[in-house]
């Protein structure tokens, strides 16, 4: 399996400049990057709150790879297909959003976006056994979400019991929170297939000087690769 896997990274566009996100995105594609990740707080499931659908659909505008559209809302199913009129390709709810989230799955797939769902840290892997074959992504959290630029909680040993329990179904395993080339390693290595970061892809650069995003989109692909080989 390792070497015939490649690494997606998805930069968070949290970390992005607010007033700038069309230009911000173009660059981080430009850049490198497979997958723009968009991350949708309420201030009641988490303490923040971001973007709405209409700030969702403004980004569509400009991204050209895929819109991986985070939400960490509750409820959550009156949202859904305002967000896949927004545009977004993958729509990923928290497993503790809600009660039922086997009808949320089954909505977001039903609205036309492949559907993720989310483990906080304190969530077993266990929680999503029989959520798989409803499921194209499983996004674990290495930080407590509601915020950019946490430390970083090491959840490997959920990223492995994950791996295995999948097997050959066709489902990806994202990491979110912490990600950058010290910690990439130890995640790849364990099965994770898509990576995003924030702080450590806007990291020392702007839409003027747009090449550090790419020398950081590099350097944590090649340190999650390095560990596959």
């Amino acid at each position: 399996m390792g070497q015939n896997r490649r690494i997606k990274i998805a930069p968070s566009i949290l970390s992005a400049d607010f007033a700038d996100f069309g230009r911000e995105i173009q660059a981080i594609e430009a850049e490198g990057a497979d997958w723009v990740h968009v991350d949708v707080m309420d201030g009641h499931f988490v303490p923040n709150i971001t973007f709405g659908p209409p700030a969702v659909a403004a980004f569509r505008r400009h991204v050209k790879t895929v819109m991986d559209v985070h939400i960490m809302i509750s409820p959550v199913d009156s949202y859904i297909d305002a967000f896949a009129k927004a545009g977004a390709d993958i729509l990923t709810a928290h497993v503790e959003a809600g009660p039922h989230i086997h009808r949320t799955l089954q909505a977001i797939r039903a609205a036309g976006m492949k559907a993720g769902v989310a483990l906080n840290p304190g969530t077993p892997a266990e929680a999503v056994a029989h959520l798989l074959d409803l499921t194209d992504l499983v996004c674990v959290m290495t930080v407590n979400p509601g915020f950019g630029g946490q430390k970083f909680i090491d959840m490997t040993g959920k990223v492995r019991a994950l791996r295995q329990m999948i097997g050959d179904r066709p489902v990806l395993i994202e990491i979110d929170g912490g990600v950058d080339p010290v910690t990439a390693p130890g995640l790849a290595a364990a099965g994770a297939d898509v990576l995003v970061a924030g702080s450590a892809v806007f990291r020392g650069g702007s839409v003027e000087n747009p090449s550090p995003y790419g020398a950081n989109i590099r350097a944590i692909r090649a340190a999650a690769e390095a560990a596959l080989a």
